[in-house]
């Protein structure tokens, strides 16, 4: 069953992810609607120390983020990857603008979701077609 391919794991922090099974039928949705298949997901909630470690080690920089991507995908229809969540910086984030720690979280990762769909977010115009999908998404979250 397709919902299965999808892991959670916490490194360096204790927390309790909640609606896990609903967390997978939207984010397969999500895929689907790009209309990709889902091969395997890893989504690792960790602390923002454990991330800035990854993001030292294997992307080179030194720098704290909320989420890190790696597309392990080998074929363009097939999704497969994990994906690096600092709780941290979701909690701090969702403070400074407002929003719900649910909201956020779930924001940052069909973010990642959609960097694994082909989503890129480095100019302005991929910045807002990113920004763009993510509500669309967002939007269609039944839990």
């Amino acid at each position: 069953m397709a919902q299965q391919k999808i892991h959670f794991f916490s490194e360096d922090v204790s927390y309790t992810l909640k609606n896990k099974a609903s967390l997978r039928s939207w984010i397969i949705d999500t895929i689907s609607g790009e209309n990709k298949k889902l091969k395997e997901l890893s989504i690792i909630l960790c602390s923002d120390g454990y991330l800035l470690s990854v993001n030292q080690q294997y992307l080179k920089h030194d720098t704290y983020t909320d989420i890190i991507t790696f597309d392990y995908s080998e074929n363009p229809d097939e999704i497969q990857g994990d994906i690096f969540i600092s709780i941290e910086r979701v909690k701090e984030n969702a403070l400074q603008i407002g929003h719900a720690e649910k909201d956020e979280l779930h924001r940052v990762i069909i973010h990642g979701v959609l960097h694994l769909l082909g989503y890129k977010d480095k100019s302005a115009s991929e910045q807002q077609l990113m920004t763009s999908k993510e509500d669309q998404y967002l939007a269609l979250r039944r839990f």
